[in-house]
């Protein structure tokens, strides 16, 4: 396979997997069972392009230049890339299962959830902000996050 090639599969991958999870937020399998699913699926993707190319690779993080050099190679790329899809969902699970706890409507969260697959800390900022002003404003079971 191509780096192109996975970057399709797993783009395609996480658009099913938001739309499960926009979807059928309040049920565990969506949220315990395909996101961690796909998440996990993503983090062995991650380690298999990282493994092989890491060492022998141009750039690193030290700064915004050597990162540009890391990522000119397209499988570092698409490494980044998949990890920004791993941790956005694992963002957008924990928004959908906190507001199930605090009774936030799904139809508040929603385009949260989709600010996220799109923005990531936007649609998490924007999460925040309805978890301040909307719902019970602590978790059912009396506890204070």
């Amino acid at each position: 396979m191509t780096a192109e090639s996975v970057f399709s599969v797993a783009n395609t991958t996480a658009l099913v997997t938001w739309i499960v999870l926009a979807l059928f937020q309040r049920r565990r399998w969506a949220t315990d069972g395909v996101v961690i699913a796909v998440v996990s699926l993503f983090a062995v993707a991650y380690v298999a392009i990282i493994g092989p190319r890491w060492l022998g690779s141009q750039g690193n993080f030290s700064s915004l230049g050597a990162v540009s050099t890391l990522f000119s190679n397209p499988w570092l790329l698409l490494a980044g890339w998949i990890h920004y899809l791993a941790f956005d969902l694992l963002v957008g699970r924990w928004e959908a299962r906190d507001a199930a706890d605090r009774g936030i409507s799904q139809w508040i969260v929603a385009p949260c959830l989709v600010l996220t697959f799109l923005f990531g800390p936007a649609g998490w900022l924007s999460y925040c902000v309805v978890r301040r002003f909307v719902g019970s404003g602590a978790k059912r079971t009396g506890s204070v996050a």
